[in-house]
């Protein structure tokens, strides 16, 4: 399997895919407040909307769709940047009320585009919000770039849980290295009562975790601040840093941070063995 390099992606040290099974799980707001809590730990972050069909990090991070980066070279977009995270999205580029209406070979053509053309800086992370499902777009991703690790991101719905498996699997079978899994609608707190409720299910991400051999990289709540802030462009570890929700993302960031160490640690070292002479 051949992978593209290109002088773009060359001072790219991690590519992260935050992907899901199906729509409406999370995904976004999850890749959004990786990104930033990566950032916070001191890293150079850049973060890719590949959601061509229904990009949304432009809205997270507070750009507006009349917003359009600077091209370098006549080649290459300059990415636009918001919270000290570097952004480039199919939203930077058309117009927000039309829709992408394109069959999968030119979604896949976007994609690699998006991600070859634009100028990144030196990055430690490059996290990229992939679409939901495993189609076209994913396995462009795996075959034509260097993916250092994938975080899978469900509910604990049984039916999120399935797709959320064929990710997984998807991803094992391009030998891509499933970093963690994350759980989020796990409880809901009553704002009247206070009284807790997993009312989609309870334990869920933690048996897929456990089921593939991965970490569970956070459980989080059903709650309407993680929704107001990132409709509002400043997801949770910007808007309430001291914030216990901020507290799990910081903690799944640095798990997916020590991951990747292990990760990339484990393939330069070399084996040693003692012979008994």
């Amino acid at each position: 399997m051949q992978l593209m390099t290109t002088q773009a992606l060359t001072g790219v040290k991690h590519i992260i895919a935050v992907a899901s099974g199906k729509g409406g799980v999370g995904k976004s707001t999850t890749a959004a407040n990786l990104a930033l809590a990566l950032a916070q730990e001191g890293a150079q972050v850049g973060l890719l909307d590949a959601d061509i069909y229904g990009p949304s990090q432009g809205i997270m991070f507070g750009l507006s769709g009349k917003q359009r980066p600077e091209v370098r070279d006549g080649k290459f977009f300059v990415p636009l940047k918001a919270h000290g995270v570097s952004l480039m999205s199919m939203a930077f580029l058309a117009d927000e009320n039309t829709p992408v209406v394109w069959r999968g070979p030119m979604v896949s053509g976007a994609l690699l585009q998006l991600l070859t053309q634009t100028a990144w800086d030196a990055l430690d992370y490059l996290v990229v919000d992939m679409p939901p499902g495993t189609g076209d777009i994913q396995l462009t991703l795996a075959q034509k770039v260097p993916v250092s690790g994938a975080v899978i991101v469900t509910t604990p719905q049984d039916l999120a849980l399935l797709d959320a498996k064929k990710g997984v699997e998807m991803f094992r079978k391009v030998n891509i290295p499933v970093l963690g899994v994350v759980e989020n609608m796990a409880t809901h707190q009553c704002s009247r009562c206070g009284h807790i409720e997993p009312i989609f299910g309870e334990g869920g991400g933690e048996r897929l975790a456990a089921q593939y051999g991965v970490n569970l990289l956070a459980s989080l709540p059903l709650a309407m601040s993680i929704r107001e802030q990132a409709d509002g462009g400043r997801p949770t570890v910007i808007a309430e840093p001291d914030s216990e929700i901020a507290r799990i993302y910081q903690q799944m960031a640095r798990c997916v941070s020590a991951r990747l160490a292990l990760s990339k640690q484990s393939a330069v070292m070399p084996s040693i063995s003692v012979d008994e002479d």
